[in-house]
């Protein structure tokens, strides 16, 4: 969304937010394979696969909050913002980008608030493994204060565009994805995965 190099701190943090939850879902993956086949082969279970699968849901989806902004990627309803002229749309996608500030804040309040009382009353899971629901909650905090950090700094900046009147600049920048956005980023993909494949084919020598 924002390629300027006062935000590179945020992107970095939405990028490695990505990976990790893309490590934990993979980690996940793994342990339900090793869980199905150990109930069919031998007769064992880990008993709280499903638990820490929540937790990993949870964590993920949190974490990933931030680099789905990135690219634009949260749900927009835009089937009379496309029509409006450029200068009506400006303060449109600024205000967005605030109302979603203030969201990202008020989910990390709340979140924070519920990782408080589970510290104060030391709660543990109703679960087999008892398991410290400070942990998962710390990460998930973690996770949604990544989250408000990055639309917090978004929402200075669309401001920024909005009150110096760069109107077209903001539009880019946190407008909705068009059907020519989703096919620009295809193709650069498209073509980055050909360089890729390009890059690991040695070619062959002449024979002398």
């Amino acid at each position: 969304m924002v390629s300027r190099s006062p935000y590179w701190l945020a992107r970095r943090l939405a990028h490695g937010a990505a990976v990790a939850a893309g490590y934990g879902a993979l980690g996940l993956s793994l342990l339900i394979t090793f869980e199905v086949i150990a109930r069919k082969l031998f007769n064992f279970s880990l008993q709280g696969v499903d638990e820490i699968g929540g937790y990993v849901l949870a964590i993920g989806v949190s974490f990933s909050f931030a680099y789905a902004l990135l690219h634009r990627a949260h749900t927009r309803v835009d089937v009379l913002m496309s029509r409006l002229p450029g200068p009506v749309q400006a303060p449109l996608n600024a205000a967005a980008m605030l109302l979603l500030a203030g969201f990202s804040l008020f989910m990390l309040w709340r979140a924070v608030e519920t990782l408080h009382e589970t510290l104060e009353f030391g709660s543990l899971a109703s679960t087999p493994l008892q398991t410290p629901l400070w942990i998962p909650q710390s990460l998930w905090v973690l996770g949604l204060g990544v989250f408000a950090v990055l639309t917090s700094l978004l929402a200075l900046h669309a401001t920024g565009q909005l009150v110096t009147g760069r109107f077209r600049a903001l539009n880019r920048d946190y407008g909705p994805r068009s059907a020519r956005d989703e096919l620009d980023e295809a193709r650069h993909d498209y073509a980055r995965q050909d360089q890729a494949e390009d890059m690991t084919t040695t070619p062959q020598g002449n024979p002398s």
